[in-house]
């Protein structure tokens, strides 16, 4: 019996599939490793949620290890790539430069499902040290450094006063994680404390950053008010 060949149409949607298969994957891993936890999700768990066969997920991705490293590159690594490439080509104040920055990183990561990347590393990490290599050479390093640079332009520019660099880097980070983990924990428990908008939190976090960054005239007293006080108390 001869075999019927199949319509140009369905190997087009076979190839288009097979084409989205790694992406499936990836989002079935995110899910599943947010909600159970990495080391409590089995791999055949994370085939069955994207809809192929466990054999099928290890053509993609050998391991457990080697899927949660995906995930974290597609979602966390691109994105501070582009961010390092936009620091060398943007025309604009640094204080928009920044601005640009931290929004977007909410805007394709905080406020989406990769958000929880940082919940599963906050949470587990400390079990698997090959992965806790790999999220600080991707990540965390690199976003110290983008960071770094992107406020020491506004320093060299005559923007931004003089501040250390490595700490202002965690300021500006910290929020951005908290958020995060506030949405993955009691952001997603039905027993909270008052409801948090999130968007709000981080524009008013760039307002207050950027205004203790900026070159003030001489006019102005720089001094912050407990400083004030202490000067006051000792005259």
């Amino acid at each position: 019996m001869s075999s019927i060949p199949l319509s140009p149409a369905a190997g087009s949607t076979r190839q288009r599939r097979k084409e989205a298969r790694p992406q499936e994957l990836l989002d079935a891993a995110l899910e599943l490793f947010v909600e159970k936890g990495f080391a409590a999700t089995r791999s055949e768990e994370v085939a069955a949620r994207a809809g192929v066969a466990k054999g099928t997920l290890y053509l993609y991705y050998p391991s457990k290890e080697e899927l949660l490293k995906a995930v974290i590159h597609q979602n966390l690594s691109q994105l501070i790539a582009e961010g390092a490439g936009l620091v060398d080509c943007f025309e604009g104040s640094t204080a928009e430069l920044l601005t640009l920055l931290m929004e977007t990183w909410w805007e394709r990561v905080g406020n989406t499902p990769a958000s929880g990347i940082h919940k599963i590393m906050m949470s587990e990490v400390r079990q698997f040290p090959e992965i806790a290599q790999f999220y600080n050479d991707e990540v965390i390093l690199p976003v110290h450094l983008l960071l770094s640079r992107t406020v020491q332009r506004g320093i060299s520019r005559g923007e931004f006063r003089p501040v250390s660099l490595k700490d202002i880097s965690l300021v500006l980070l910290a929020p951005m994680i908290f958020m995060s983990l506030h949405k993955h924990s009691f952001g997603a428990c039905p027993v909270h404390g008052p409801d948090i908008d999130a968007q709000k939190v981080i524009r008013t976090h760039i307002d207050v950053v950027l205004r203790g960054l900026l070159v003030r005239g001489p006019s102005e007293d720089t001094a912050p008010p407990v400083a004030k006080r202490k000067k006051k108390a000792l005259k």
